[in-house]
């Protein structure tokens, strides 16, 4: 009797509807490219957090960070076709950003205090957290200040976005070879940085 009520509950559960799996940002975009306005938003949830802080790394103004983000989904609203799915979604948002961000440079002449962007964070740590990582954060953020432009790039490309040699290339448009070599320097200039002001070079 235990056994046949097991089994009939089972069978049961078995029958309920399972939850729909997460669609991918491939998914997404074909559904954009049809219209689906749902999709474009919850693509937009799913990014625009690290997309803002990758563009203010460049242009240093969250104001002008807020207009430029605001310009990648549209142009990605307007234009979702050219996805040619060549890389992922997110290498195609940071191409899009970046080309927007510098081209903001070179016509705003955008100036700011340093970096703001590592203060970005994409949920909310707890307050535990934040003690713990204040001192370190503030030092690390420093020594990223003091790398060049094109360094910093390589590494936040690399590091914070998690994006591999290949996709690093295909965001900056540059060689993989030179994404190598300019990864290579960026990581010996830093972790000597990081050495000088005492954290541990292994960290980065």
């Amino acid at each position: 009797m235990i056994e046949q009520r097991a089994w009939t509950a089972s069978a049961k559960l078995s029958r309920l509807p399972r939850a729909a799996a997460p669609a991918s940002d491939v998914h997404l975009i074909e559904r954009i490219v049809a219209g689906d306005g749902l999709a474009m938003r919850v693509l937009y949830a799913r990014h625009h957090v690290r997309v803002f802080r990758f563009i203010l790394g460049i242009v240093k103004d969250r104001a002008a960070a807020e207009d430029l983000i605001s310009e990648v989904f549209l142009e990605l609203w307007r234009q979702p076709a050219r996805f040619e799915a060549r890389s992922a979604v997110s290498t195609w948002l940071l191409s899009i950003a970046r080309h927007k961000a510098l081209s903001a440079l070179r016509t705003r002449r955008v100036h700011a205090p340093l970096d703001e962007a590592v203060d970005v964070a994409d949920a909310a740590p707890s307050p535990e957290a934040i003690a713990s990582i204040k001192d370190c954060g503030a030092t690390i953020r420093r020594c990223l200040g003091k790398l060049s432009q094109e360094h910093r790039e390589i590494i936040d490309l690399a590091y914070y976005h998690q994006k591999s040699i290949e996709e690093v290339a295909h965001t900056v448009g540059i060689p993989v070879a030179t994404v190598k070599t300019r990864m290579f320097h960026a990581r010996r200039r830093l972790g000597t940085l990081l050495a000088k002001a005492g954290i541990d070079r292994e960290a980065i």
